[in-house]
């Protein structure tokens, strides 16, 4: 198996703190694997659940599921962009939905940048380094 080299975050972007938000845990767990050593990480499992934490515990980059129960991915980034203490703060929406509306989409909400599932975990943090 070839040995594959992932673009880490500089030296002044150590410990960034990554909020996911996704409604399968599953999900955060293997982010969680992958991302660890790069980054802070935290979880939410809901549109709503992301609003309170962005607020209380602001993090520097947040990594949103479009497809959630209730708040869906397009509404949350709406209301994080539209919201002064959250505004700031980059959004990279993750989505199995890879329709160039629904990129679009994503983008309207306000979104920094649109990953497509699945992805490789450079490219996903080559998306990261682009918006932080």
């Amino acid at each position: 198996m070839k040995e594959q080299i992932f673009t880490m975050p500089s030296a002044d972007k150590k410990n960034l703190r990554l909020l996911v938000v996704d409604d399968e845990y599953f999900n955060f767990e293997m982010l969680k694997g992958a991302l660890s050593a790069s980054f802070e990480l935290s979880y939410a499992d809901s549109g709503t659940h992301c609003l309170s934490s962005a607020i209380a515990n602001p993090p520097d980059v947040i990594l949103l599921d479009v497809c959630m129960p209730g708040l869906d991915g397009y509404d949350t980034c709406r209301m994080l962009k539209n919201t002064p203490e959250t505004r700031h703060i980059p959004v990279v929406m993750v989505s199995g939905l890879e329709s160039e509306q629904e990129q679009k989409a994503g983008f309207e909400a306000g979104c920094d940048a649109y990953v497509v599932k699945p992805f490789s975990v450079g490219g996903l943090l080559e998306k990261i380094n682009t918006v932080v």
